[in-house]
């Protein structure tokens, strides 16, 4: 969700001394400085909220040949190269959130949430080609009634599932069969958050499902389909660490069991905000700030991976999506993992 706010340090606050609206919080929590080390061309939408969420595949044998899924919410998918080629662009309409799993024999799955049909919310399933880096449409899956909005996939026992989140915080998640001539899927287990929800990241390690409530902050549940229904609120929106709207999610996994990090979009004031996965405890927010290829601001989707992706990340690749990239349409941005464990000092 935009918010018409542009966070220039302590600007708003004397902007709108005098006015009667509600005024923003400026944090006076510090925020890390990291630099962007590459950038994709912009979606094609000009003038317009389009970019919003990426995801990648990591090539194991070739990283600096991996891939960026990108959607333009208002047209359709693009697949990025490393250096921020658009290299193939597929017509899907409205699709707001997106992700990605290796499935082995049945390729590379990428799941989009589908919402041309505002009242009745779909997941729209694709083959990523690495080799010719193109999408191959699957078909859609019906999600049940409402706005789909976030979207992110879950593998367990060999079968992989996808939690769709409606736009009014309803979380539904489905059991994907990708066996026949058509994707199928049955939906196994709904949760609810009280309010406008969008992203979400599952942690294959632990069995942790992490959403986005706009307005409030971030909750855990149990990813697993027979698991408890009801979810903890383990960051909130207080205005300082986080600033509402709460956006994309992402894990940046390290090592075995729960290692690593999971980091959030504070859209309100261009940050994001993170948090160590093993007692998530928040350890420190950050910005991407001027310099050769921009700062980022109202960030809807973001992504991490960890790993070698070739000599400009050799530590894992993080992307965020940039609403306000002038004088072109919106893109994305990309910043090395190791940079931002520097600035902030971690482990």
């Amino acid at each position: 969700m935009r918010r018409a706010i542009l966070f220039t340090g302590l600007l708003p606050l004397a902007a709108c001394a005098a006015s009667k609206t509600a005024v923003p919080v400026v944090p006076t929590t510090p925020a890390a400085s990291v630099q962007a080390r590459g950038e994709t061309e912009a979606v094609g939408t000009a003038n317009a909220d389009a970019a919003d969420d990426p995801a990648i595949w990591r090539n194991p044998a070739n990283p600096a040949a991996s891939l960026i899924v990108g959607t333009d919410k208002k047209a359709g998918l693009h697949v990025y190269d490393l250096a921020g080629k658009d290299r193939f662009f597929i017509d899907a309409g409205q699709v707001n959130n997106v992700d990605l799993r290796d499935m082995g024999d049945a390729g590379i799955i990428v799941a989009a949430s589908d919402r041309n049909d505002r009242k009745n919310a779909k997941l729209a399933l694709f083959r990523l080609d690495t080799t010719a880096a193109k999408l191959i449409p699957l078909g859609a899956v019906p999600v049940g009634a409402g706005e789909a909005y976030g979207a992110c996939l879950y593998r367990s026992g060999g079968k992989l599932h996808a939690f769709n989140v409606i736009k009014d915080g309803t979380i539904r998640q489905l059991e994907l069969d990708l066996t026949g001539a058509a994707p199928a899927g049955k939906i196994v287990r709904t949760m609810k958050l009280a309010t406008q929800s969008e992203g979400c990241v599952a942690d294959e390690r632990t069995h942790r499902l992490y959403v986005g409530e706009e307005n409030s902050g971030v909750w855990r549940f149990d990813a697993r389909a027979d698991g408890p229904v009801a979810g903890t609120r383990i960051a909130a929106a207080d205005g300082q660490t986080l600033v509402i709207d709460v956006e994309g999610v992402a894990i940046a996994a390290e090592g075995e069991g729960n290692g690593g990090y999971l980091l959030v979009s504070s859209q309100g004031d261009h940050a994001y905000a993170v948090y160590r996965l093993s007692d998530e405890a928040y350890v420190g927010r950050f910005r991407i700030t001027p310099g050769t290829f921009g700062s980022t601001e109202e960030t809807d989707g973001i992504e991490v991976i960890t790993g070698d992706f070739g000599p400009d990340y050799p530590g894992g690749l993080f992307i965020a999506q940039d609403g306000y990239n002038p004088p072109k349409a919106q893109n994305f941005k990309f910043a090395a993992w190791a940079d931002i464990k520097a600035a902030l000092k971690l482990d």
